[in-house]
């Protein structure tokens, strides 16, 4: 297949590690211009370096997803120094799973805030520069629990869901010179979980990472593939799972 990443210019949200970052290494690599975002600025630094010492091209700017201005601000960074934006990757994502019953309010609206508005402020910042270019690709990264709820994550489900819902209604208004990839992984060796108030479920969340997680760059090929495509080609959804995971 022809190289149809060489020079194009990636933005990738929640980039400081996982899916982001196993992402912006790959895609560099392939030669992309990669434009990092995410809120760790250390982890950030470190990325860029490793990217750079490779020689690949890439800038960092700290961005909470939560806030249109940051979205808006990393893609007049992509402009400004790329000239160009071709792929925004909606990629930032938090899970703070917990019985209702436990009344995490806070924790709910973090969920809200960062997987279906970070999206939302993602699609509101590159939309408008994609319909000058005459072109552009948005991927937004999902799970496999927006397909099938169990106990304990249903606002999680529920903004996965979301993203399907969002993508899906993006790509039926697209036309044609706008392309829509969802991605939707399963378990995948992430720290997705991290900020998990829930011991309990964080600790049964890490087993079964443990158990049958896959690498994250198993999901960052998932993202190239679809990237490199031809341009009359729109790869809607690949869901990339564990073969053991039900």
């Amino acid at each position: 297949m022809e190289n149809n990443v060489t020079g194009k210019v990636v933005l990738i949200t929640g980039a400081s590690s996982g899916i982001g970052e196993a992402t912006a290494l790959l895609l560099a690599e392939r030669g992309a211009k990669v434009v990092l975002g995410a809120r760790r600025e250390d982890r950030l630094q470190a990325l860029a370096a490793r990217i750079t010492a490779a020689g690949g091209a890439v800038i960092y700017a700290v961005t909470d997803v939560k806030k249109r201005a940051d979205l808006t601000a990393l893609v007049g960074l992509a402009l400004a120094h790329f000239g160009r934006l071709d792929v925004l990757i909606n990629n930032a994502g938090v899970a703070a799973l917990s019985p209702m019953d436990h009344i995490t309010v806070d924790e709910w609206d973090e969920m809200i805030d960062v997987n279906i508005r970070g999206v939302l402020h993602g699609i509101a910042a590159g939309l408008p520069v994609f319909r000058q270019q005459g072109g552009g690709h948005f991927i937004n990264v999902a799970s496999t629990a927006g397909l099938r709820i169990i106990p304990n994550m249903g606002v999680y489900a529920a903004t996965k869901s979301a993203v399907r819902f969002i993508s899906e209604g993006l790509r039926q208004e697209a036309g044609p010179d706008l392309r829509v990839t969802l991605i939707t992984p399963g378990y995948t060796q992430t720290e997705l979980g991290n900020g998990m108030s829930n011991q309990e479920l964080k600790a049964q969340i890490s087993a079964g990472m443990e158990k049958m997680a896959i690498a994250p760059a198993a999901i960052a090929a998932g993202i190239l593939y679809a990237i490199e495509q031809p341009a009359a080609v729109d790869v809607n959804e690949l869901v990339i799972r564990p073969t053991a995971q039900a």
